[in-house]
This record gives structure tokens, sequence and C-alpha cells, in this order.
């Protein structure tokens, strides 16, 4: 396993960025329609010693809905930037399943004025109205599966790893959405059943599965375990929290409930062979990047290079 990123462009300043802080694989968001495009942009990160080997994807409103016929144009879309990726030689592609999508409540702050992602159920409105409705987990499974169904052959043609990210946060109901990874161990499981394939896996978020659970330092970790021996990681956001289901904060990662150096023992008992990378970094005030590159040229992000960077280390030391 290996320290990687994602979010960055492949300019120089930002390759460099990377590779100044021993970052040489990443995770970006590009034009997946755009085969000339994704091939230039792995040449551009090559040339400064990075290796761009996955790239995000949308889903559209239309498929994550059961919007017909609107639905099977999108997901022939999907499979054509399927195709392009193996011809341009990336190894997966990341995406999130969710009719509600990412939910948060007003940030929470911490060491250094440092500015905290959080949510807090208590004030969070799940009264709100959504246009997906009601959907409870039968019918968001049956929606994941006919996507699945349609784009995992064509995975496995051109050997393109299909990783979901996890529904953030886990929750019983969020606005009407039963979120198909809660209860956290049994909904990964049922996902991650819909088909038989060695290349429908989980970009999986720690953090986010951190959110889910009642005691994330002893929950997480077999967890973790299960997944990682199944071959169902494809990618790995190596992130912390303060709390747990329902009233979360996402710290740095030194001061969170989870042991992290626990979980990076486990990617490497169990043979983990890509990316850990951060995500969510804290923000601050003073830590601003540069103009005309990513936002995540900060201080916030070099801090979890890092630490990643030391936690790798420490477990391939110790064997």
């Amino acid at each position: 396993m290996y320290v990687g990123c994602q979010g960055f462009g492949t300019s120089k300043r930002e390759l460099q960025f990377m590779t100044r802080h021993g970052v040489t694989h990443m995770d970006t968001t590009l034009d997946p329609s755009d085969l000339d495009g994704l091939k230039r942009a792995r040449e551009e990160a090559a040339a400064e010693g990075v290796e761009l080997e996955m790239i995000h994807i949308p889903i559209r409103e239309s498929i994550t809905l059961a919007d017909e016929p609107q639905r099977d144009k999108d997901l022939d879309g999907i499979c054509g930037w399927i195709e392009n990726a193996g011809k341009a030689g990336l190894r997966g592609l990341n995406y999130n399943f969710s009719v509600v999508g990412y939910q948060r409540t007003p940030a929470r702050f911490g060491r250094g004025g440092s500015q905290f992602s959080s949510f807090e159920f208590d004030k969070y409105d799940n009264e709100e109205p959504h246009k997906g409705g009601q959907v409870d987990r039968d019918e968001i499974l049956a929606r994941a599966k006919h996507f699945l169904d349609r784009v995992i052959p064509v995975a496995e043609e051109y050997e393109v790893q299909m990783a979901s990210h996890l529904p953030d946060p886990p929750a019983p109901v969020l606005r009407g959405e039963v979120r198909w990874n809660y209860p956290v161990k049994d909904g990964l499981t049922q996902f991650s059943e819909l088909v038989d394939s060695d290349y429908h896996g989980f970009n999986f978020c720690c953090g986010v599965a951190a959110e889910g659970l009642e005691n994330p330092r002893e929950e997480l970790p077999p967890i973790v375990e299960y997944f990682s021996l199944k071959k169902k990681i494809f990618n790995v956001h190596f992130r912390n929290i303060r709390g747990g289901l329902n009233d979360f904060v996402e710290v740095w990662p030194d001061e969170g409930d989870v042991n992290m150096h626990t979980l990076a023992k486990i990617f490497h008992k169990t043979g983990y062979p890509y990316m850990l990378m951060p995500d969510h970094a804290p923000v601050h005030p003073d830590d601003v990047a540069p103009d005309g590159v990513s936002k995540r040229v900060r201080q916030g992000w070099a801090f979890q290079f890092g630490y990643i960077k030391a936690m790798i280390q420490a477990v391939t030391d110790e064997g």
C-alpha cells in the first residue's frame, strides 16, 4: 500500500506539491468522455513521477432515482466512460450511489482554530422534503443492482475497478432515504453481494464507516479486516472522527476516537495493495491555497500526507 491523494489537478505546481510530500499516486476528477484528455492527464502526471490511477465519475440522478427512459441512456454513457478508462490505462473509477447524498450540519472548531466538518442529528432538518421522496432499503438496493448489472460486465471486459463510496453519513433514514450502508457491516455486505465480480468493491472511507457506529474504536477494525480480506476495498480514505452515530466531527487523524495505527496494521496484514489517502482535511483562514490550483494545496493536506507516510512505514517495519 502507498499514500495517494484525490482532488488535485495535473498542473506542474500541484504535482510537485504532491511529490514534495512523498505522494506518487493519485485520483482526480476529469471528463470521463474525453479519452484523449484522460491519456493526456496521465502523461502530465507521469512526467512528474505521479501515477494517475483512478478518477471520480458522477452518477446521474436518473440512475439513483430510477427515472426511465433517461436512466438507460445515462447507463450507456457510463459504460462508455468505463471503456475510456480501460483504454487510458486507469485502474478504476470512484463513484457515489445515493439519493440524498452528502449531508452535514454547521462546522465545529478545534486545535489552533481548525474548522472541522460536523454532523449533529439534533441540528439536522430530517423533515425537509427531498425530491427523491421516500426510498426504502429494498428500493435503493434494487436501483444499485440495476446499475451494477449494466456496468460491471463492461468493467470486467476493460479491467476497470468500480469503487463505490459509502453514503455520508450512514443513518437509518435521512430525508426519506434509508441509507444502504446502515447498519454499517450488514449494509456493506449486502451491497458488496449485489453482483459477484472482482471489479465490484468500495472506495472505503474509514471516516464514513466510523460515523455509523456507536463505538468506532472497537467496531471499525473488524469491519475493515472483513472487507479487506474479501478484496472488496479498491481505495481507502484514511481519515478519523470524534464521536459516532448521529453526532460526529471530522478531526485531525491523530486526535480522533479511532486508532489509525490499528487500521494501518490491518491493511498491511491483509495485503491491501492500493492507496491510503487523506480526505476532508480541516481548514483554517491562514491556510489558503495559491491562486490557480486545487484548494487542497494546503498545510492541512500536507500534514495528512506525512501522517499516512509514517503509518505505512511503521507497520511495514513492524512486519
